[in-house]
């Protein structure tokens, strides 16, 4: 009984009703999009993905690491002032900002994505609308502090995602409950249909000179990144080696992304040709 009406409940939010949810999965968009639609005598498999979730909530290390970025992205900004005097007029005279990626960059989504596990429910829209709704998601370690530094140098902050552009309300009062800062309609850019981000990132850097950008998937910092294979995402990350840590800051994020597309091919798989895949895609002594 649970299941049909927390079933009907995620439909009728999606016609735009007002209703109360408990926590929902969220997975990926790509993955979603990439996945052959099951059927009724196909059970996902999810259960891969629990030691990710895990190492996101219960790792000491991974706090560890989120703050590490945002310590070093400090010095980053530091270290960026000392160099202004350096630059020509044009670009020392432009104002600066920061690029944020928000699910796993600044918001954490884990909490729906361990819903979607345990309830053996793979991405769907109505469940990762509903949990947006809730505006639930807490913060990475470090990066309201973070924020805030960098916005009391002056530096505009601009968050840049692939939710849909229903979700910008919600995703605006979420980022201003947990506490970070320049958050608006302006600097909050969604997807309006396109899945690059390059043309809204291309439009910040417009009025702006772009001191840092944060994500936790390549394609957050560059055109060069979408839709390559595991050796060409290899390939393309040695090419720039001297911008991480530097213009790009990684946070880390073993629950999905398009490190798992690329195994896939992007392509359209079961849950069981996924399986498959990273089976085979394991390396052996």
């Amino acid at each position: 009984m649970f299941r049909k009406n927390f079933l009907i409940a995620s439909a009728f939010f999606v016609l735009g009703l007002s209703l109360s949810y408990l926590p929902l999965d969220f997975s990926i968009v790509g993955q979603a999009q990439n996945a052959k639609v099951s059927s009724p005598s196909e059970k996902p498999s999810l259960e891969y993905q629990i030691g990710a979730i895990l190492y996101v909530q219960k790792a000491a290390e991974y706090r560890a690491l989120c703050y590490q970025a945002f310590n070093w992205a400090k010095r980053v900004i530091d270290e960026d002032e000392k160099l202004m005097k350096k630059l020509p007029k044009s670009e020392r005279n432009r104002p600066r900002a920061i690029i944020f990626d928000i699910d796993e960059t600044v918001l954490d989504n884990s909490p729906a994505q361990a819903y979607g596990v345990l309830n053996n429910r793979p991405f769907n829209l109505p469940d990762w609308y509903a949990w947006g709704e809730m505006r639930k998601a807490k913060a990475l370690p470090g990066a309201v502090e973070f924020a805030k530094y960098a916005n009391s140098k002056g530096i505009r902050l601009f968050y840049i995602s692939n939710r849909d552009e229903v979700q910008k309300q919600a995703t605006i009062d979420n980022l201003i409950k947990v506490g970070f800062p320049d958050v608006s309609e302006e600097t909050v850019i969604l997807r309006q249909g396109e899945s690059s981000k390059e043309a809204r990132r291309q439009a910040v850097a417009s009025k702006y000179r772009v001191v840092a950008l944060f994500g936790d998937n390549l394609n957050d910092f560059a055109k060069e990144f979408e839709k390559k294979s595991v050796e060409d995402r290899f390939l393309e990350t040695d090419k720039v080696k001297e911008l991480w840590g530097q213009k790009y800051i990684v946070l880390p994020n073993p629950m999905y992304g398009d490190w798992e597309s690329a195994i896939y091919d992007y392509q359209r798989l079961t849950e069981q040709e996924k399986a498959e895949r990273r089976l085979k895609a394991l390396e052996l002594p």
